[in-house]
């Protein structure tokens, strides 16, 4: 075989059509041998001798797409100077841009002997671990473009590649819990029915398999336990040939685009698959330890956990740094995704042992003329001292607004004292976001995720239950802010069963009437369950898949949740992209006001009473502060919010005409029944809520004049100054 000394840059296996430049960083190695595996997992081992600023490099004519290789890298292995170098470990290359098998978790993975971690295990893994692949960047993306859905436009859909397919009846069984399976037109038409914009992806990086939850019958479903970072997973692709995971998420992410519909990843660039000083050596572990991974600074055998997966990487290492952008510009330019989610975001900010959010990870991609474009969301919070960081983020970023979750939870299940901070997460938490420099855009609002309740369970447990994932109901929160509306669990008692579905569409409207961006979690479009378990992350199963067999109620939710959708589409009153100035501009009604249900402006005893479970919010059509997108007014129909979380029925009165002549009903999360009812309620008028119920009012842009007529008779200002 012959050998060219190739080049350093850029790191990994690039195949130019003629041969593969292969391109390794290690600081700590003193030899590094490129090993080609064939189909019988025997290896010719290549010694790389070329050396540039410790990428070790070499350039092979003839090899291409399809091969199969890995790294043995030669060192110290002296754990407690935090080194584990071990020649015996075939290693993943961190740049692989497709990976075949899955480690089967044999003691030949692991760099100690079972039974003593202090001792050296020589024991070759090559026929135990997984396979780097070199793989062909050609593809033809035809007319292929990013959708573009402005931040203020975006509704989001959390979802799983697998989940969300394995049931779906209209998919063929070699495509179900795949990327074709997601692409299909079954899949994408409900989607493009629902209103999603956006399409969230859990983890779809390479990961590992946990040899724990593999002992006890269960497996690692949500795929938070990374190792190639360029790689898609290759269970989830439905053709089985070298590579072919990556023309395969590529074909997924161009139907996605043709329907409209943005993609986004969700990337765990906190800590990988290899675990703490007793997990597998599997890729950087025993490449360069000390480089790639932060230590406990007076016990580098250790390592420094802040993501609870026992490692966590080095964020002030420029190699990771460089890793974590090559990384995301290659998704961005080569796969087309239009974003990503951040696990855990906060541990990408300690440089040291703060969070900082001046640190050199945001100051790359601030500067990055691919990354800085496109969407990048953050899950502000890590399990270290001082992880939770909502509303810290610097400005390019949105986060997944936690505080929105549990107040919106609160207010619904009926506590005490929540409207001050109800009335903050309506209407864009300006507490947490509002400066210079942040919309309402950075708060990504969210009331159910992947982790925890879905929507229906969390109208239908009090208490987790999580006994199907081996832990004896120990893992997953405990403190869900959840009520089972008085029964827990199934039941066919139709008043508990009426009351869940009016909380779901509680929850749903709230969520979808709020400033800053919707996140809508699978399945809870019709009320999918997972039976109290909240915690799923290891049901790859009936637990976690989503169910396409509806019943009656759950096509009626669905049908509420496309025209809810629908609503905030139409109407840019519910989505604006700057924060409302309530009624402080001027002695006129201003964009937004809170009244209660009197009909009276609400006034400091209003909202620091314990037990006020109702209340009223005005949106004024016409007093849009900020330009459309061609510089022109918006004017939207004006809206009447009425929120009645108490266990009775409440009496709203209506503002005089000032806010409006008359109102329609347009939302009526009681029946959830779609309402033609044309018949108006006057100014003045009064409406009974009923319990636990939201109404939604609309004064239509044909009395927009008069209302603009009536405020210039009495001298009040159009819209604020």
């Amino acid at each position: 075989m012959q050998k060219w000394t190739g080049r350093a840059y850029p790191l990994g296996a690039t195949y130019d059509g003629s041969g593969t430049n292969f391109a390794l960083f290690s600081e700590a190695a003193d030899r590094v041998e490129l090993c080609l595996v064939d189909r019988g997992r025997r290896e010719r081992r290549v010694a790389l001798t070329e050396v540039d600023g410790f990428i070790w490099h070499a350039y092979l004519p003839g090899v291409g797409p399809g091969q199969r290789y890995g790294y043995r890298v030669h060192g110290p292995y002296e754990p407690w100077r935090g080194q584990r170098c071990n020649p015996a470990k075939l290693l993943l290359d961190p740049y692989a841009k497709a990976i075949d098998g899955q480690a089967d978790g044999h003691e030949s993975l692991f760099g100690y002997p079972f039974g003593d971690p202090q001792g050296l295990n020589t024991a070759d893994s090559l026929r135990h671990t997984m396979l780097s692949v070199v793989t062909d960047p050609s593809f033809d993306w035809g007319d292929d473009r990013p959708p573009g859905h402005s931040y203020h436009e975006s509704v989001i859909y959390e979802a799983h590649v697998r989940g969300l397919t394995m049931l779906h009846p209209q998919l063929p069984a070699e495509l179900r819990g795949s990327y074709a399976g997601l692409a299909h037109p079954a899949v994408v038409d409900h989607l493009t029915g629902l209103g999603v914009t956006t399409l969230e992806l859990m983890p779809v990086h390479q990961f590992v398999q946990d040899g724990h939850l593999l002992d006890r019958g269960l497996r690692n479903y949500w795929g938070y336990n990374t190792i190639g970072f360029f790689a898609p997973h290759n269970a989830y692709a439905s053709s089985r040939g070298r590579g072919s995971q990556v023309t395969e998420f590529k074909s997924m992410v161009k139907a996605l685009h043709a329907a409209g519909i943005e993609v986004i990843l969700d990337v765990v660039y906190n800590h990988t698959a290899e675990g703490n000083h007793l997990g597998p050596t599997l890729s950087m572990r025993g490449i360069d330890n000390a480089s790639y991974y932060r230590l406990v600074d007076d016990d580098p055998a250790h390592y420094f956990d802040t993501t609870g997966t026992g490692n966590s990487l080095l964020m002030r290492s420029p190699h990771v740094l460089q890793l974590i952008m090559d990384s995301l510009r290659y998704w961005v330019t080569e796969m087309h995704v239009d974003g990503f989610r951040f696990d855990l975001a906060a541990t990408l900010a300690r440089q040291f042992h703060e969070v900082d959010r001046l640190s050199a990870f945001f100051d790359l991609v601030q500067q990055d003329p691919v990354v800085s474009r496109v969407k990048l969301i953050a899950e502000p919070w890590d399990v270290g001292e001082g992880g939770y960081q909502v509303g810290n983020f610097p400005p390019l970023w949105s986060e997944w607004n936690g505080r929105y979750r549990d107040t919106v939870r609160d207010f619904w299940r009926g506590e005490n004292s929540t409207l001050p901070d109800l009335a903050s997460r309506l209407t864009g938490s300006s507490d947490l976001y509002q400066d210079d420099s942040r919309r309402p855009r950075a708060g990504v609002n969210f009331v159910t995720c992947h982790d925890g309740f879905t929507l229906r369970d969390l109208v239908s447990y009090n208490d987790k239950h999580n006994e199907a994932n081996g832990e004896d109901n120990r893992d997953g929160e405990s403190h869900n802010r959840s009520w089972n509306c008085g029964t827990e669990g199934d039941t066919d008692d139709p008043d508990v069963l009426d009351l869940r579905a009016r909380q779901q569409r509680n929850l749903l409207t709230t969520l979808l009437i709020s400033q800053g961006v919707p996140m809508i979690s699978q399945g809870d479009e019709f009320g999918r369950t997972q039976h109290g378990n909240n915690n799923a992350y290891c049901q790859d199963g009936e637990v976690s898949w989503t169910h396409w067999d509806l019943d009656a109620g759950q096509r009626e939710l669905l049908d509420f949740t496309r025209r809810l959708i629908a609503l905030r589409r139409d109407h840019p009153v519910f989505r604006r992209r700057r924060f409302l100035r309530g009624d402080t501009a001027g002695p006129g009604l201003g964009d937004a006001m809170w009244l209660t249900p009197a009909g009276r402006t609400m006034e400091q005893a209003d909202w620091h009473r314990a037990d006020a479970h109702a209340v009223a919010l005005f949106l004024r059509g016409d007093a849009i502060s900020e330009p459309g997108p061609r510089g022109g007014r918006i004017v939207d129909d004006s809206f009447m919010v009425l929120l009645n979380s108490h266990h009775e029925p409440v009496e709203f009165t209506l503002p005089g005409r000032a806010y409006a002549d008359a109102w329609q009903v347009a939302v009526d999360t009681a029946t959830g029944a779609e309402t033609a009812d044309e018949t108006e309620v006057k100014a003045g008028g009064t409406l009974v809520v009923p319990p636990r119920a939201t109404l939604i009012l609309i004064s239509p842009r044909r009395q927009a004049g008069l209302v603009r007529r009536a405020l210039t008779a009495a001298g009040l200002p159009r819209r604020p100054r």
